[in-house]
């Protein structure tokens, strides 16, 4: 499921979106294209969620176009497809089909696209088998480590079934590919006449691919740097001990190191200039966050993931947005954990509990 934007408050402040600089109007999502760059179109996909849209790339590469990510598994999405190969392409093939990362929003059409152009995937060795690992229908009743996973959070057993029974009646888990053509960090490819350095980012994925043109300072950025929205950082039961916080607070140190005239093409809303502006205030938001869980574990004296996810996120909008909150809330309350300011403690009701650390 696509996983960013839950309502935490606002994700930017007025003086930092005054630093963006948003010098494109987007596509309409009707398969028309805007090129930002001699051969580097943009395209815009419909999703019928909240977040409404998802950007998606096209890279000339001489006789032929790369696809940066695909949109969402529907009829919609394949028609939108198969109106851009016809109208946007100068009537050349598709050559090739990059995914960021592992996300339905991005890499539910891989299959599809890949089958109906006879053309590679090229992913990161963790985004493609965590893509293949996850694919399978939720079984019913939940295995016992992730419904474990949940109860120790402290929700409701209710609210989980609910939870679950949202994912499972997901209408869009797509077919998955089943081969591809790995790509690393620090590599560089050489599509058309600009080399792309793959720049990793961890937190929100396990292994998400950014690529940056350093010649003409162009980062297609995925979801590591949207410039309105947060991407979702959480933990799950997969991994209940992980510390993803960590790991995207690094990721951004890394995005930082580029060039501040940057033009950052990201996966949702516009793209922009204003990339270390956009940096300064991801920080800061997860700083709030992390102050916010500070001062709620103080006048509460101990408390649960489920009791803080209601103090971090007061206006969720459905089951499903459940998964992606109490994720987020406890990928805060870990951070702060390995940090050394909380201890957890495990009730004598298999409920875990946060604390100020002594």
């Amino acid at each position: 499921m696509p996983d960013h934007g839950l309502d935490s408050g606002p994700a930017t402040s007025a003086a930092e979106q005054g630093a963006l600089d948003y010098p494109f109007a987007p596509p309409a999502p009707d398969g028309e294209v805007v090129e930002l760059a001699p051969g580097i179109l943009w395209a815009r996909m419909p999703m019928p969620m909240q977040l409404d849209h998802i950007n998606v790339y096209l890279l000339r590469d001489g006789d032929g176009w790369i696809i940066v990510d695909t949109g969402l598994n529907t009829g919609t999405t394949k028609k939108l497809w198969e109106t851009i190969a016809a109208r946007q392409l100068d009537g050349l093939p598709v050559k090739g089909l990059i995914c960021t990362h592992f996300h339905y929003d991005h890499a539910g059409l891989a299959s599809w696209l890949t089958e109906r152009f006879d053309v590679p995937l090229f992913m990161t060795h963790g985004e493609f088998f965590t893509m293949r690992g996850l694919n399978e229908q939720v079984p019913d009743p939940l295995p016992a480590p992730l419904s474990q996973f949940y109860l120790r959070a402290g929700m409701p057993v209710e609210r989980i079934e609910k939870m679950f029974g949202a994912v499972r009646r997901d209408p869009f888990m797509p077919p998955q590919p089943h081969a591809f053509r790995r790509i690393r960090e620090g590599e560089e490819m050489r599509i058309g006449g600009r080399s792309w350095r793959i720049v990793i980012g961890e937190g929100h994925s396990p292994e998400h691919a950014c690529l940056y043109c350093e010649d003409e300072r162009i980062l297609i950025a995925g979801d590591q740097l949207l410039p309105r929205i947060t991407s979702n950082v959480l933990v799950s039961g997969v991994e209940p001990e992980a510390n993803p916080l960590q790991l995207w607070l690094d990721s951004l140190t890394r995005l930082d190191r580029l060039a501040p005239e940057t033009l950052v093409l990201p996966s949702h809303q516009l793209v922009f200039r204003g990339l270390h502006a956009r940096v300064r205030e991801l920080r800061e938001h997860h700083r709030q966050q992390f102050d916010v869980l500070r001062d709620f574990v103080a006048d509460s004296g101990s408390c649960t993931a489920f009791e803080a996810m209601g103090k971090l996120f007061p206006r969720l909008l459905g089951a499903a947005d459940d998964m992606l909150a109490i994720g987020e809330t406890i990928a805060h309350l870990s951070w702060l954990r390995y940090q050394g300011e909380l201890r957890r403690v495990l009730d004598d009701d298999g409920i875990y509990r946060f604390s100020a650390a002594v």
